[in-house]
């Protein structure tokens, strides 16, 4: 009897070790045993296509790992990641802007990446832009410095693109890719360009069309203004050189008239005319490369040109990719983001899709000087990173209230219904107030 009884136990205890193995994924390739990540992240069609791509890659190299996907449109994602801070969901790895660097690490929204990153033999520091990795670091006090809360998706130099096919056709001399236009060599160009072309009295050809918010940091800075002083309290729009830089972005449309009007922006955009070439000078990103592929066009690209100054200025753009604080997989999440980020063969990936430039800087000198894919002039994008591009201003604060507020109200100036010079004199105090306001948070907020 006693050793029925002990041959049954023996044999119940058997099942039960068998029903855990099965429960835990005794096969690492079983998907009731993987550590699932989540990943939120935005893009366009074509960086959608690549991304998935990258993580599909990962997760065949490590089995074990499964990445769920969290796609949201761009004009949505901010809402969203803040949607998921507050509601304490945030998922295991995101986007997010270098500006939020030192809220999110005071607010433990962002895991510190470092002792996952440093003496690591998957990743090379020195190999990926400095620059870039700046921009996620963080010593408690100033941003810049101190341990890494993120690693850059990328960098994204904006760089002005020109229509060569409409300069050959008009007989225009090419610009010159190491030389900017001075502004009334600019003017001289569009104004060239800007034609009707079916006689009805309005122009159907333009010379350029630039987006405030994005491009109008170049002719500031490169007439030697800029919204903050050195020390990132003050705000200095009320420069005279801030003023007559804006002021030459909105004669562009009502003096020189190479613009479209809003009006005529109403019928085509600016970005629709220039995809469909009646348009001579349009910003270009990195991002635009897979698209500007097919363009009916050839395109190339050039320094912005010149203020006072006698240099060419813009911004560089950049998306970090962090952990959250709370991840249960940190080990993984990591992992994952040093892959999207500084492995050559998932940066070949994206690279090869056309949705942005290298992160690695090996990578990053043979891809520009192959002249042979477009745009031709790759290499504008690289000097933007390594001599003269900035980042933008509002990443430099605690928030980036004050800076939008600038923009808020920008239209009358942009329609000639108020001067620059009392746009400015009138913004200044109200841009200031939320400036001091973000000072006084980021104190309060420090640990």
């Amino acid at each position: 009897m006693l050793k029925k009884k002990s041959w049954v136990t023996f044999m119940l205890l058997m099942l039960v070790t068998a029903l855990v193995l099965a429960g835990c994924g005794g096969d690492s390739g079983g998907a009731s045993g993987d550590k699932e990540l989540t990943f939120m992240f935005r893009g366009g069609t074509d960086e959608q296509k690549a991304y998935q791509a990258v993580v599909k890659k990962f997760e065949e190299e490590n089995p074990g790992i499964k990445v769920k996907l969290i796609v949201t449109a761009a004009d949505q994602y901010a809402t969203k990641l803040r949607a998921a801070i507050t509601g304490n969901s945030l998922p295991d790895i995101f986007y997010f802007n270098p500006g939020d660097v030192k809220a999110y690490v005071n607010s433990n929204v962002l895991m510190n990446l470092t002792p996952y990153v440093e003496n690591n033999p998957d990743v090379d520091l020195d190999n990926i832009w400095k620059y870039g990795l700046d921009l996620y670091r963080y010593d408690g006090q100033m941003a810049g410095q101190g341990d890494l809360y993120g690693m850059p998706k990328d960098l994204g130099p904006f760089a002005l693109g020109y229509n060569k096919t409409l300069f050959e056709k008009e007989g225009i001399p090419l610009p010159d890719k190491d030389k900017p236009y001075t502004w009334d060599e600019f003017i001289q160009v569009n104004q060239q360009v800007t034609k009707d072309t079916n006689g009805d009295g309005k122009p159907d050809v333009f010379g350029t069309g630039f987006n405030v918010n994005w491009a109008l940091q170049s002719f500031v800075w490169s007439n030697g203004a800029d919204w903050l002083d050195e020390s990132k309290t003050k705000v200095t729009i009320d420069d005279p050189k801030f003023a007559e830089a804006l002021q030459f972005f909105a004669d562009m449309q009502n003096k020189y008239k190479i613009t479209p009007s809003i009006e005529e922006a109403q019928t085509l955009d600016t970005y629709q005319r220039w995809m469909k070439g009646e348009m001579a000078f349009f910003p270009v990103g990195p991002w635009d490369m897979s698209t500007f592929e097919t363009l009916p066009f050839e395109y190339d690209l050039l320094p912005f040109p010149a203020g006072s100054s006698g240099k060419s200025a813009t911004w560089i753009g950049s998306l970090g990719i962090g952990v959250s604080a709370k991840s249960k997989h940190p080990e993984e999440a990591a992992k994952l983001v040093n892959y999207l980020t500084a492995s050559k063969e998932a940066m070949k990936q994206l690279v090869d899709a056309k949705v942005q430039i290298p992160n690695l800087l090996d990578m990053a000198d043979e891809w520009a000087e192959d002249t042979s894919t477009k745009p031709a002039n790759k290499q504008e994008f690289i000097d933007i990173v390594e001599d003269y591009g900035r980042s933008l201003p509002g990443n430099y604060t605690y928030n980036a209230e004050w800076y939008d507020l600038f923009f808020t109200d920008i239209q009358p100036v942009l329609d000639g219904k108020i001067t620059a010079a009392d746009y400015v004199k009138q913004q200044q105090p109200k841009m200031q107030k939320l400036l001091d306001k973000a000072i006084e948070q980021e104190k309060k907020s420090q640990k």
